[in-house]
């Protein structure tokens, strides 16, 4: 049997990184909670690599209350200390300090729109950018999207998720499929 075409960029071998790309990278997201914990995700990685955050993924849904966002809005001193110190997850006080922020401005876009979701799919009209990359390199650091987005964020108080952060956010969620043209997930997210 031949073995299955990815993106370019997955060159890691280890399992949670293949399973990450075949399984969830790029599928549309409608959500709240797996919205939040990409969130999380994405700007616990700033600075470091992808496959360093996977290792520690159940570590973040031990320390972040699986990602319930009204539980981790509730954070005080003492638990931000105690993740601080916590070896399963990345130790930045500004990255933790910053989650525990971006809940609280979370629950405020949900009570706003009704959703996170249907906030966020708004920057791309609630349809999926599709591209055509036949190498992964082509794919932007950041778009006009994505710079729109983060500044609005910005502006809403959420801390740690420039554009290059919500750019690679908006790729995990599948509102902007980039994987390449021959990779097998290329068609399947799409359907």
């Amino acid at each position: 049997m031949a073995e299955l075409k990815r993106c370019g960029w997955v060159t890691n071998t280890f399992e949670e990184y293949i399973k990450y790309h075949d399984e969830e990278w790029g599928k549309p997201i409608h959500d709240d909670q797996i919205h939040f914990e990409f969130l999380i995700l994405e700007s616990a990685q700033a600075g470091l690599s992808w496959s360093t955050v996977l290792r520690k993924r159940d570590g973040y849904r031990k320390a972040f209350a699986d990602f319930d966002v009204a539980k981790v809005a509730k954070y005080d001193d003492a638990k931000i200390e105690e993740l601080v110190q916590n070896p399963e997850i990345v130790r930045n006080r500004m990255k933790i300090v910053a989650a525990v922020n971006n809940a609280k401005r979370f629950i405020e876009v949900q009570n706003e729109f009704g959703s996170f979701d249907k906030y966020i799919w708004g920057f791309v009209n609630h349809q999926v950018i599709v591209n055509k990359w036949t190498n992964y390199k082509d794919a932007p650091a950041t778009t006009s999207e994505s710079d729109a987005l983060a500044k609005d964020l910005k502006k809403r108080g959420f801390k740690f998720l420039g554009s290059t952060t919500i750019y690679a956010h908006m790729q995990a969620v599948g509102m902007i499929n980039d994987h390449t043209v021959d990779c097998f997930r290329y068609q399947e997210v799409m359907q």
